[in-house]
């Protein structure tokens, strides 16, 4: 937290915009704790609230409009390899469709605060044939108060931030060393479980051939039941003869 704090106090608004701007094009950091750091900064008089503000919203828009763009002209493919590098892959695309199917543009106003739901959304709004000027506005509220609330609580605890970060500033690069080895510990920790979660439902496949020769040859010895998720079905066709 010191190194983030000393950084910015040099470079200020400029750090801001291009680490929340990467953090939301997909790239693996998160930019809470600048945004954090951000906020104890106006707190102590160093920076502004109104540029703060809109470097950060500008900076979400420019990602978001970019994967929405990519939604409307790739379709769902984009959603999938966006879901394939989450630590949730097997979950990623159903939920992120979901809430749209449930909750309509209104996702864009929370999409921030949900891990993984932050960059599926926009391509998923383009997917969806959301208008141009629904999603800037959709998104830019919600930019708007993920960024604000991230900076209100930093400038509302700057004192106890500052003393985080004496803190870690005394233990050097072995604090930054245990933070790096518990992420890693995580990340290890997800693997295992979704491998472990594959290998417990492990079954036999058939391809879409042979179960319709099955079908044709004993349709009453072949039970079908069509797991697919609602919103699937609507965009294609209840598998026939299925339950």
């Amino acid at each position: 937290m010191t190194e983030i704090l000393e950084f910015l106090i040099k470079h200020g608004y400029a750090v801001l915009f291009g680490w929340v701007l990467a953090e939301q094009a997909g790239l693996p950091i998160p930019a809470i704790p600048v945004l954090l750091a951000m906020g104890a900064l106006i707190g102590r008089g160093f920076y502004g609230w109104p540029e703060a503000l809109i470097g950060s919203v500008v900076a979400c828009l420019i990602a978001d409009f970019a994967w929405f763009l990519i939604g409307r002209t790739k379709g769902r493919g984009v959603l999938k390899l966006l879901c394939r590098i989450s630590l949730e892959p097997d979950s990623c695309v159903k939920t992120t469709e979901r809430g749209f199917q449930r909750y309509g543009w209104t996702t864009l106003l929370m999409a921030k605060w949900l891990p993984g739901l932050s960059t599926a959304a926009p391509p998923l709004a383009g997917m969806t044939g959301m208008s141009i000027g629904r999603f800037l506005l959709a998104d830019g509220v919600g930019s708007l108060l993920w960024a604000g609330s991230m900076m209100a609580a930093g400038a509302l605890f700057h004192r106890q931030l500052e003393t985080v970060a004496l803190i870690a500033g005394n233990f050097g690069s072995g604090f930054l060393s245990a933070v790096a080895i518990a992420m890693l510990g995580y990340i290890g920790w997800k693997y295992w479980q979704r491998r472990r979660f594959l290998h417990q439902f492990a079954i036999g496949r058939v391809s879409a051939e042979e179960l319709s020769g099955m079908m044709g040859d004993h349709p009453d010895e072949v039970f079908v039941i069509d797991m697919r998720d609602s919103y699937d079905i609507k965009r294609t066709a209840l598998i026939p003869g299925a339950l």
